[in-house]
């Protein structure tokens, strides 16, 4: 019986946390509940933009490196269009060069049916990549905006503290402490959000560059393919040839006697 009466008057006298996130968010009130709410969707949007563009630029990606072995050995751009993946970023700046050059005899004048060709795959490119930089913006405009998200939870809380030493007349930690940590943690919250968006932003973006480069490189070898009537391609790196074998050393002479 003493045991026991030892271990219930421990648990009665251990101290309660009442300064937890729960207990923060709950004397914060709506506004507490609305920044994080806030916060919450624009990190679930951030993750979920990541991934989907990242799956996105890594099937262009893997296009692109099937690309170079399978089009530009057909006989035409029509055959190797054939090849490609529909509705893929290759094929539709392949299927609007034909489409352009289907109109191209139209043109009376040389110099204008060039431009047209031009400007019809430099029309494609820009398109692609529009798509491509879709919900990049988002992920700018939380990295921007979620640390202030935050910073307006911790002035709303740094101003309850401030109520809650006003009214009680002094300064003691019982009163501060909820309002402070309350502070504190939308501060580390709009943080948590930011950092990440921010550096999915950079990498999404140092891809869609890459990208951009090889849809550029890719367009003019179509445009001069056009233009050649066929006769100007890439040139196809082959597989480097085995380095010839040393050839062996004659034999030595036998000695004079």
């Amino acid at each position: 019986m003493l045991i026991v009466d030892l271990l219930a008057a421990g648990t009665q006298a251990a101290p309660q946390n009442k300064f937890g996130f729960a207990e923060a968010l709950e004397q914060g009130g709506f506004i507490a509940y609305a920044t994080v709410v806030i916060l919450g969707v624009m990190s679930f949007g951030s993750f979920y933009i990541l991934f989907t563009k990242w799956v996105e630029q890594s099937k262009v990606l893997r296009q692109g490196r099937e690309l170079r072995g399978t089009f530009w050995r057909a006989a035409s751009l029509r055959e190797g269009a054939a090849k490609l993946e529909k509705n893929s970023a290759w094929r539709q700046i392949v299927d609007d060069g034909l489409q352009a050059e289907d109109q191209h005899g139209k043109m009376t004048d040389s110099m204008e049916a060039h431009d047209w060709l031009h400007g019809s795959l430099a029309r494609s490119e820009a398109t692609i990549n529009a798509r491509l930089a879709s919900g990049l913006p988002f992920l700018a405009t939380v990295g921007a905006t979620a640390p202030f998200i935050g910073l307006f939870g911790t002035v709303v809380g740094i101003y309850r503290a401030l109520i809650n030493i006003g009214i009680a007349g002094s300064a003691s930690i019982d009163k501060v402490a909820g309002p402070v940590g309350e502070a504190l943690i939308m501060t580390a919250l709009g943080l948590l959000v930011a950092v990440p968006a921010v550096l999915a932003y950079n990498y999404l973006q140092a891809r869609n560059k890459r990208i951009a480069e090889a849809l550029s490189g890719f367009s003019t070898d179509v445009l001069a393919n056009i233009n050649s009537k066929g006769a100007v391609k890439p040139v196809i790196a082959a597989a480097p040839a085995k380095a010839a074998a040393p050839a062996a050393k004659p034999a030595a002479a036998p000695a004079k006697p």
